[in-house]
Parts: structure tokens; sequence; C-alpha cells
């Protein structure tokens, strides 16, 4: 710390290198002029033998060392000067004085020529050479009024908000690895996203158009069947993903033990879709899939249900289409077990419905209520148990649902090793109810009946999740143990608890090991920036006062990536965690980077994409004709069951009639 004296000692010192500046250019001056200074009178002898003492130092050897030597004692007080800070000041300015100054300086040499008298040369000459030096030490001094920090440099912070990430490729065969780069204290550096353990399920969120599917869903896709997994793919907007799974599928076939077959579920080109049952009888093994399967599918007609499970009139209508789903997967062992039919038989007359559902025991806990409603004639209360599920249900009995949802060409057993799968399933963005609804009965069945041991490793990939009412959580908490990779498209956490309700959105939003996410805001902004934690940031403030500035330097913990860089990230810029192993730990588990990508070998890879296959000629007589068979299905299994009770006395108390 600098005392009064030091400070003192130090301004006479700098004055005296400033008088020695100035002295040995006036000396320079009296040299180079010394005609003029005749003429004026401005010597005497003592004057000249002093100077000629001096000529004798050689300090006066050549024209220009003077000048050099006044400049450097110039130079030397200046750097020691401590002006008083001024934020006006700028580099520019300050540099513009010094280099004219220079310039004036050194070409004042070239006013001794101009043909003129000796007095008028010298009077030009030692004007230019001194507005050259005053011009050097006010810029000189204006340098050492500038405030020298880093304050206005980086308004944005984004030098401090930067930190080490992972730049190892990490990779095992269940991983997906994506390179990107980074930026540390300023530094573009290469590094790696290594998600190697995917069976933890990860979650992508973003904003349309922030580049989830190309920068990261295309890639889950791709490497995952390269390395031999089975998948389940929902494709939104099909076949978008579709497309990606098919072609890589196609290329990479070979690599598995057993070679997978490819299916696809269409309802908007049934020439390119494969029929599957989701009711399939052989993996309905007892009523609470039955239950699984009627919850799932009201629930995705009605998504407001969601939020009023337990009501009297939300578990009433689930509670009936169990009674009849369970029907028809006893009736001759399942042979009429498809959703369409069960859709036509709740369409039945209540005499003959109730009379069938009768006939099976195990179902007579759920059916009671009705018929007791219905022989007590409480038609407002049986209309508001049955009626919201018929209406709901009747929004899917279209010809075209019917035809795809009534065939049995493959089993949703997709990790099946003796019989492994590719399975993409579109929805519509203009159907996205209905659409949904069946493909959530799709997406819940096959949940069931993959999470089982010694299964082949799989990868469920659902792009924009919240378009369906799938229970995705007990396959992420238990799933891993049975190789199942869970990877959900999300725009926003608000966007799930919307459909999901808050409590299942936290837990789905909390439960997965990764997460990558593009541009978000709000509430998931902060949620994410969180997650990632804070770290270690140089933080400076100044002080400006009439005496003196100060420049304070201090470390504070602060969000690695604030709320507000993650609501202004660009397309294809993603923040996140990864999950490790216990034989493969990850210290830098956070990321902040733009994932690369090779778009033009990307582009080329998919100017060479095959669409997907035509399966069949799915002419419009055969869809219907299908539709009108299942009607007549329901109609000849009510008459049989109904001549049947009828024919044995000792079950026709079995036929319910009312009046």
């Amino acid at each position: 710390m600098q005392t009064g004296e030091n400070d003192q000692a130090m301004r006479k010192i700098l004055d005296m290198t400033r008088l020695i500046s100035i002295g040995i250019l006036l000396l320079h001056f009296y040299v180079v002029c010394y005609g003029a200074f005749v003429e004026w009178g401005w010597m005497s002898d003592l004057s000249d033998r002093l100077l000629g003492n001096v000529v004798k130092t050689g300090l006066f050897s050549s024209f220009l060392k003077p000048k050099l030597i006044a400049l450097g004692f110039l130079a030397i007080a200046l750097i020691g000067v401590k002006g008083k800070k001024d934020e006006k000041q700028n580099l520019k300015g300050a540099l513009l004085y010094v280099l004219v100054g220079l310039v004036v300086y050194f070409v004042s040499y070239l006013s001794l020529l101009v043909p003129a008298g000796v007095q008028l040369v010298a009077l030009i000459y030692m004007g230019t050479t001194g507005l050259g030096f005053l011009l050097i030490l006010s810029g000189g001094t204006m340098l050492s009024r500038i405030i020298r920090d880093k304050l206005e440099g980086d308004i944005f912070n984004r030098d401090q908000e930067t930190f080490p990430q992972e730049e190892r490729l990490l990779e095992n065969e269940f991983s997906v690895n994506l390179p990107t780069k980074y930026v540390l204290k300023g530094k573009v550096r290469d590094g790696w996203i290594n998600f190697i353990n995917l069976f933890r399920a990860l979650l992508v969120l973003g904003s349309p158009g922030s580049g989830k599917s190309y920068f990261i869903i295309r890639h889950v896709i791709t490497q995952h069947i390269r390395k031999g997994f089975a998948m389940f793919v929902y494709d939104f907007k099909m076949p978008d993903l579709a497309v990606i799974a098919y072609n890589t599928w196609l290329k990479h076939k070979g690599g598995y033990q057993v070679e997978p077959q490819f299916y696809s579920i269409n309802f908007d080109d049934l020439s390119r879709s494969h029929r599957c049952n989701p009711l399939d009888p052989s993996a309905m093994l007892d009523l609470t899939d039955a239950v699984e399967s009627a919850r799932t599918i009201l629930l995705g007609l009605n998504r407001e249900w969601i939020k009023r499970q337990g009501d009297f009139f939300v578990e009433s209508p689930i509670n009936f289409l169990t009674a009849i789903i369970w029907y028809l997967r006893k009736y001759k062992d399942g042979e009429f077990c498809t959703l369409p039919h069960v859709i036509e038989l709740m369409q039945a007359d209540y005499d003959s419905l109730f009379t069938l559902l009768g006939t099976q025991k195990e179902i007579d806990v759920l059916i009671n209520p009705f018929i007791s409603a219905y022989k007590r004639d409480a038609v407002e209360q049986l209309e508001g148990q049955i009626a919201s599920a018929k209406i709901t249900m009747a929004r899917i009995a279209s010809p075209q649902l019917y035809y795809v949802l009534s065939g049995n060409e493959f089993t949703l057993d997709i990790n099946n090793p003796k019989e492994p799968k590719i399975v993409c399933m579109g929805n519509n963005p203009q159907k996205i109810q209905i659409y949904g609804a069946v493909l959530s009965l799709f997406t819940n069945r096959l949940l069931k009946i993959i999470n089982q041991k010694d299964k082949l490793k799989c990868s469920l990939v659902f792009d924009e999740f919240p378009t369906l009412t799938t229970d995705i959580i007990p396959t992420i908490a238990t799933g891993r143990s049975n190789l199942i990779a869970t990877t959900l498209g999300i725009q926003d956490a608000s966007q799930l608890r919307k459909d999901y309700g808050r409590e299942q959105a936290d837990v789905i939003m909390n439960i997965v090991g990764n997460m990558a996410v593009g541009q978000v805001s709000g509430d998931t902004a902060k949620y994410v920036s969180e997650k990632i934690g804070r770290i270690m940031q140089d933080r400076e403030s100044l002080s400006i006062n009439s005496n003196d500035t100060s420049i304070s330097r201090s470390k504070q913990l602060e969000a690695a990536v604030p709320a507000s860089r993650i609501s202004a990230l660009s397309s294809g810029e993603f923040v996140g965690t990864v999950a490790d192993n216990p034989d493969c730990k990850i210290e830098l588990k956070a990321f902040h980077g733009e994932i690369v990508n090779n778009h033009v070998a990307l582009k080329k890879e998919i100017d060479g994409y095959v669409p997907l296959p035509e399966v069949r000629k799915a002419r419009g007589a055969i869809v219907e004709r299908n539709y009108l068979q299942i009607k007549q299905d329901i109609r000849d299994i009510i008459e049989l069951e109904m001549e049947r009770l009828l024919s044995d006395p000792a079950l026709s108390h079995l036929i319910i009639k009312k009046g």
C-alpha cells in the first residue's frame, strides 16, 4: 500500500523526467536554429560553452538523436502518470492524438527545407515540433485516464458463463454420441455429448424449430438401429421419423443376430399401413389389462378426464368399457376381441347388451350397477354412466380405423429376441385427439408387453409425447433393468402439465436421467437452469469518485446457464446434463454447446431416402366391406347368444327384458 510520501516522491520524479525531456528538446532547438537565435540576440558565451560541452557527449551526433531521447524521457514520464479516470475517454481518441503527434513531431524536419528567412523557418520548425510534442503528451495523458476493465467488453457476461465440458468420446453398445462445439473463456473447443445410459431415459425439450428432431432424435434412431436395438417410434408428423427409421433399417438390418421386421401404422395412408390389434387376446392375460386399455382409450378421447380420475362419471364409463372388452376377450377365446368390435357392441340395445355381459361372471361386479339402474328405470343415471362412453367411442367409428385395428399382421412384443421388430406409428396434427387416443392404446399395451426379463434391448422414441395419454412413468422407473431406452420429445413443461396434470408432469420431468434442452422460456428455462447448477464466476465492480477510481474483483457462485440464455438459444444449440454408469464415470455431466451436424452429408443422405413401402392396395371397397363385416359379426354374436340362452332352460333366467 502506497503512502503519501511515496506518491509525492513519484510525482517529483515524473515531473523531473518530463522537464529533462523538455530541456533536451530546447537544446535541440538551440542547436538546429542557432542562426535564428543569433539574429534574435538570444545567445551568450556562457551558453555557447555549455552547449559545446553537451555536444562533446555525442547527444547531437545526428539530427534525430536528441528528438528520440526527448521522446523517450516523455514516454517514461507518461508511463507513471495516474490521471483522473474518465469513463468518457476511449482508446481510439487517445491513440489518434499520439499518432498525429508522432507524425507532426518527426515530419517537422521538412519545415527546415522551406525557402524562407532563417527566423521564419526556425519559428515554423519549433512550432510544429512543439505541437507534435504537446499532442503526444496530451494523448499519453488521455491513455492514463482510460478505465481499463472488462465491464464493457462482455455486456452479456458470455465469457464468464462458460465451463469445461466433456471432450472425450465415450461410446458403448447402448450409447448415443453427438459431437459439439462449445465456448470456454472465449475459445471455441470440440466436445462430445455422451448419452451412455439412455435406459435412464432422455428428455428432449425445445420450442418448435429449436432442432429437437434434426439434431437429436434422428441420431437416437439411427445410432440405436445401427447398434441392434428393437425400436418403437411415435412419429407425430408421419412419415418424417418413420422414413429415417425405415432407411436406417434397410442399411443395417443385416447387423442383427435375428433380422428384425419393419412395420408401420398410418391411418391416413392405408396402403402403407400394416394392421394390428391393440387388444390382442394373447397379450390380454387378466381383467387388469382390460381396465388399463379402457382407461387409456377414454382418457385419450377426453383429455380433461385425466384430472378428474376417481369421479363417479369418469370411472363408470371406464368400468362399462372394461366389461365389454373382457366379454369379447372371453367369447370364443377372443376371436372378436378388437377395438372395432368393442365399439359396435357398445351400441347394442340395453336388453341384449346386459344379457350378454351377464353371462360372464368375472365382470359381474363391473356391470351390476348398470343393470340395477336399468331395472330401476334410473334412466338419467344410466345414460350419465353409459352415454358418455358410447358417444366418446363413436368418434373413432370410421372404416379406416376399423380396417387398421381389426387386423393382426404383427404383435406388439417388439423386443422378442426371436422376432425383433421396428415399429413406427404416425399421428396427424389435424386429427390429434382421435388418432392420439388410439395410438395411446397401442403404446400402453406395448409398454406392458415389452417390460419383461430376458428380452432384446429396445428403444422407445416419442416425438411430441404430450399428444399421447401414455403412462410412461413405470417404464422409465423399472424398464432400465430390462434394457428399455426411452426418449421423450416435449416442447415445454407447461405443455406436459396441461395434458397430464402438474403432479404427473413433475414426476416425468424429475425422473429422467438425461436431458437435452433447446430454446425454452418461462418456468421451464428456470427449472433447466437450476438443474444444470452453478459455477464460480469472476465479478468486477467499478467505483469512480472525484479523487480516484477503484476496480474490485471477486468470485461468486452463479448459474452456469441462466434462464435468459436458455430462452435465447439458437437452433441446434442445446444445454442439459447426461447420466453415467458405475463403470464409466463422467465428471463433466453438464453441457452447453452447438451440436455439429454435417448438413451437406445429411442432405445427401436424406435425398437418397426411399419412401415407406406399399403394403397392399387398400381399395375403398375392401375397407368398406371390412367395416360392414364387423357390424355383422356383432349382430351374429348377439343372435347366437340370445338363441343359446333361450334354448337352455338353465340359462334363460339370464335374459334381461324390461317391460
